[in-house]
């Protein structure tokens, strides 16, 4: 039998390693209380990060929503909305950073920021094997709580999840431990206070829109101590802080297989995850709702908060020049995310109102992707004029 105790001695030293930094990170988490109130701001700046493939192409439209809706604002100088430069894969690809240090420091002087989609490179990419930008976004400005609203009306689903965005599965991500070629571990990590937070977003969520049920989503069943910590964790803010709230529970491979099941998702409205499972059921909830493309994400913190588009850069539509086809609703809808949290929740009600015409009531001009059927420009018109006629 082969010795391994060098190889093991070799992993307990990096496991401690990791063991340590998370150590400080919790120590951080504790001095993080102050929450920004954008009310008390005399400018807000809104950061703008156009992204990889169609990225650019929806951005222009959303910016153009956003301008539409903002005007006065924008002109009387309260709101500000600065384009920063150096996310293209490309420039990453030649630095060799996934968030180059500039990029990351223009992205601190904003209040808000707004991204569409960047590529995170896979085996066989023509790129380096660089690490997820949005996952050191979310880190870097401790954006722990990835909030993704889900409408299926003839469903009666009106869902708002509250995806754990920082730990689980996702922090040590690119720092498993390849013990040998024979065994490679990686982790899950679950804090306390990590926890407790995400599930108080929850909470104050269902509380500020009259919401009556939170249910926590876990693998608690198999995952004993990471899961069951995070349920201990979510009830105890619950029962603690919100009592006239009730909690459920679900199975997350049950609610990925059953969650248009009437019986099953009863009395649903606020869902609070763990990372991965976040991830996971919250594409599938916007599959439902009618695609990728129709879904955004806030990334919200204490000090910054980061809206984008939940799908991918669409290489085979840039690859066969249907870039300019693309739904920008996504982007656009993030920008309706946006302005609700920068203080501008009637402008975000406009648009919604204005996009439930154009995509769901009226539909004079549609979006296929293919090149006989609207283009990205030409359905953003139909948008604005949309929204043109309802503030008359």
């Amino acid at each position: 039998m082969a010795n391994h105790e060098a190889e093991i001695r070799a992993a307990q030293e990096k496991f401690a390693d990791l063991i340590r930094s998370e150590f400080d990170r919790i120590e951080a988490m504790k001095a993080d209380r102050e929450v920004k109130d954008f009310s008390k701001l005399d400018h807000i700046r809104i950061g703008i990060l156009p992204g990889d493939g169609i990225g650019p192409i929806i951005m222009e439209q959303a910016l153009r929503v956003v301008s539409e809706l903002l005007k006065d604002e924008i002109a009387s100088g309260r709101i500000e909305i600065h384009e920063i430069e150096g996310m293209t894969i490309e420039h990453r690809a030649e630095t060799g950073e996934s968030l180059p240090p500039e990029v990351f420091e223009e992205c601190k002087k904003c209040d808000v920021l707004v991204k569409g989609p960047f590529v995170t490179p896979r085996a066989g990419d023509p790129w380096p094997n660089l690490v997820s930008a949005n996952s050191l976004l979310r880190r870097g400005l401790q954006l722990f709580a990835a909030v993704r609203p889900i409408r299926i009306p003839d469903k009666g689903i009106d869902w708002t999840f509250f995806r754990e965005n920082i730990e689980g599965e996702y922090i040590w991500g690119n720092k498993g431990i390849q013990v040998n070629d024979d065994l490679a571990v990686d982790f899950k990590v679950q804090t306390a206070q990590g926890s407790e937070r995400i599930a108080r977003a929850a909470f104050e969520f269902a509380r500020k829109n009259g919401k009556k049920n939170v249910t926590i989503v876990t693998k608690a069943n198999i995952v004993k101590l990471a899961d069951g910590n995070f349920i201990k964790a979510v009830r105890k803010v619950g029962e603690e802080e919100y009592p006239e709230i009730e909690i459920q529970e679900r199975l997350v491979d049950a609610m990925a297989a059953k969650m248009l099941d009437p019986e099953f998702n009863k009395g649903i409205e606020v869902i609070v995850l763990p990372n991965l499972y976040g991830d996971i059921v919250t594409d599938v909830a916007a599959e439902h709702q009618g695609g990728l493309g129709t879904a955004c994400s806030s990334n919200i913190g204490n000090k910054y908060a980061l809206f984008e588009a939940i799908h991918g850069t669409a290489p085979y539509l840039m690859s066969h020049g249907r870039g300019h086809y693309a739904d920008p609703c996504s982007l656009i809808r993030a920008m309706g995310e946006m302005m609700a949290h920068i203080g501008y929740g009637d402008r975000k009600q406009i648009l919604s109102d204005a996009l439930d015409i154009c995509t769901v009531t009226e539909r004079k001009v549609v979006l296929t992707t293919f090149t006989e059927d609207a283009s990205t420009a030409e359905f953003t018109d139909y948008l604005l004029e949309t929204i043109r006629r309802m503030e008359k």
